[in-house]
């Protein structure tokens, strides 16, 4: 089966993390769009290893090279443009010892129950990771894309291990609560050559847990929260194909994610009606919500209101720590011990893949199901 995501516009990707290149193939763009490869570049680059003491040490430019999909001006075709990313720092020896005895935590024994040894083991093979550069592209493409329809999409580390951060003023729908909003965001996207936090104060928190889990030969999850302003009420569909059906698939497509909140999520379940109810009030003429405790989603539609959602990640499975294993080929006992070039937290890295992830399903969604208003280039 193709590792495909998305209705309309859709994404497949393709590579392995020591394989030649990674990279994707997107169908169902607009044409005549002129991609801003700077920007493009500046975003991956958020994503890319070897930023800091809080990321692995493998160095990788993640330079895209697009191969088709646009025309002599360098504008979009309506052809599926195709992108590939070459992999020029890899270490396969690093990954000897695992061959044949599963990691605990990652998915080797259930690629090994699935193809057997024909599993292409090295730095994860096509579970790992280093697959959310050529995501990171495509979204890039659909965040400028939903910028010229008004939409903003950012992303902060909610928390990391027992250090928080702030959370995004979504919960009210009012234009204070939105101009606070939009000072978070604008906060946020000053900083994203760091830690992505909207309080300085908590990065210098979670960078403490993150040395103190390396140094510990041990690993710390965390938690990222994301929001979209600007979209309109009407996105999406009942049922099956609702605006979380389509965010919490492709979101769960992201290596290491194992939860997932809309709104106020799970918090939910311990209040009434009558306080989690969003009462509706006229603003500027149109009905919109006054709270937004539904995280910009009812029935599977949009409200106009911020779109919110909080994810939970794991901590990295790869430890340097020995931990208990079973030897495949004699089905007996093991220790293993992971070699290699590892991040001591994934979360941090992960910010601008949930962001790519979320414009490319808010946009797929936009072009399946949209309002009565129709997309419409401005």
């Amino acid at each position: 089966m193709p590792s495909t995501m998305g209705e309309t516009l859709t994404v497949s990707v393709f590579g392995q993390s020591h394989s030649e290149a990674i990279g994707c193939v997107i169908s169902g763009l607009p044409s005549g769009i002129k991609i801003d490869m700077d920007a493009v570049k500046e975003f991956m680059g958020r994503r890319a290893p070897g930023q800091g003491a809080w990321t692995t040490p493998r160095k990788e430019a993640d330079l895209p090279e697009i191969v088709s999909g646009l025309d002599a001006e360098g504008l979009t075709c309506g052809t599926p443009l195709a992108c590939i990313i070459r992999n020029t720092n890899t270490r396969s020896q690093d990954y000897k010892n695992i061959a044949r005895v599963p990691r605990p935590g990652h998915s080797d024994f259930c690629a090994w129950t699935k193809w057997g040894s024909a599993h292409d083991i090295r730095g994860g093979g096509h579970f790992s990771g280093r697959l959310t550069a050529p995501l990171c592209f495509a979204g890039a493409i659909a965040l400028q894309i939903l910028s010229e329809q008004g939409v903003s999409i950012a992303a902060h580390l909610s928390c990391i291990g027992d250090a928080a951060d702030t959370r995004f003023a979504a919960f009210e729908n009012t234009p204070e609560s939105r101009e606070l909003l939009a000072q978070q965001i604008a906060t946020i996207q000053r900083h994203v050559t760091t830690l992505s936090v909207i309080d300085a104060s908590a990065s210098e928190a979670m960078l403490g847990e993150i040395d103190k889990a390396r140094r510990a030969k041990d690993s710390v999850g965390g938690e990222i929260e994301c929001v979209a302003t600007g979209l309109p009420a009407g996105i999406g569909s009942p049922m099956f194909d609702g605006m979380e059906n389509i965010l919490a698939r492709n979101i769960f497509g992201i290596p290491g994610v194992k939860g997932i909140e809309f709104g106020r999520g799970f918090e939910m379940a311990h209040m009434h009606g009558s306080e989690n109810n969003d009462p509706f009030m006229v603003e500027d003429g149109a009905c919109v919500p006054a709270t937004n405790n539904a995280g910009g989603i009812l029935g599977g539609i949009t409200t106009g209101a911020p779109l919110l959602f909080r994810i939970a990640m794991k901590p990295t499975s790869s430890i340097s720590r020995p931990q208990q294993s079973v030897d495949l080929a004699h089905m007996e006992p093991a220790e293993l011990e992971v070699h290699g070039r590892h991040d001591p937290c994934i979360v941090t890295r992960a910010v601008p893949v949930v962001e790519a992830v979320t414009a490319l399903s808010l946009l797929d969604a936009w072009l399946s199901y949209p309002a009565d208003t129709l997309f419409q280039k401005k």
